[in-house]
């Protein structure tokens, strides 16, 4: 495939790597020195693009790649906000997007599993739930879309959680938890790719299923991967299509 790289960070970087490795070929790369080369000729060269940007780029991102009528892998989050909207975008227009929190083989995994032990443990009214998650400095959003997306796994299947809340470095609430509030508590400490952490605590006991990233590689080739499903398909995906967990 020709792929177009929006975001050419230490992410876009290890994408190219793995893309290159896969026998594809990497004919545009957009970064912050260069936006005005997002044109829709520019993208059109591309059979597919993956978007490794920023939260507040996102979007645009998006819609020109809808204008040129290309496909799109976006790996940016913090802009989930109006995934409806995009969605509605996408099916309207006759595009094709794929979206995820992380494109990692091992989280998908991890997010099966953490739905699989919540609706388990509403039998066990006792244990009460909190997500944990550690990234790098550099992030931009918090809580991440990983931990935003182990929450929801765990509202969905979990009858006495009805949302979360998140909670920046320590900072505190001035309510305080409701009982059918999910807390996600986020960090941010150098060189970090990612760790996340679901704890079930009761007074006698805890139970934890945690995921550690060691570096960016899973997610990258996790997004090649992604692309490459998504070439000659068309209609709004989750990362969660490409896998089955059955």
């Amino acid at each position: 495939m020709n792929i177009a790289l929006i975001g050419y960070g230490k992410m876009g970087q290890i994408i190219e790597r793995f893309a290159i490795e896969r026998g594809h070929e990497i004919v545009l790369k957009i970064s912050v020195d260069n936006q005005e080369d997002l044109t829709a000729a520019n993208l059109k060269k591309a059979d597919v693009a993956i978007d490794f940007s920023t939260p507040d780029a996102a979007i645009n991102n998006i819609y020109a790649c809808f204008d040129a009528n290309v496909p799109l892998v976006v790996g940016t989050t913090g802009w989930y906000g109006q995934l409806q909207e995009i969605k509605n975008e996408c099916l309207s227009r006759n595009n094709s997007l794929l979206y995820g929190s992380n494109f990692s083989i091992g989280v998908n995994l991890f997010f099966h599993i953490n739905e699989v032990l919540a609706k388990v443990m509403n039998n066990y009214p006792a244990y009460d739930v909190q997500v944990e998650e550690i990234h790098h400095t550099q992030k931009l959003d918090s809580p991440s879309g990983t931990a935003m997306t182990l929450a929801e796994g765990i509202i969905e299947q979990l009858d006495r959680k009805n949302e979360w809340l998140n909670e920046l470095n320590g900072s505190v609430s001035e309510d305080p938890l409701k009982a059918d509030q999910l807390l996600i508590a986020s960090e941010r400490i150098e060189n970090v790719p990612g760790t996340h952490t679901v704890i079930y605590s009761s007074e006698v006991d805890e139970i934890e299923i945690k995921h550690t990233a060691h570096n960016r590689a899973g997610f990258a080739l996790g997004a090649v991967v992604a692309a490459e499903w998504l070439q000659h398909k068309q209609g709004f995906f989750n990362i969660a299509d490409i896998f089955n967990f059955k």
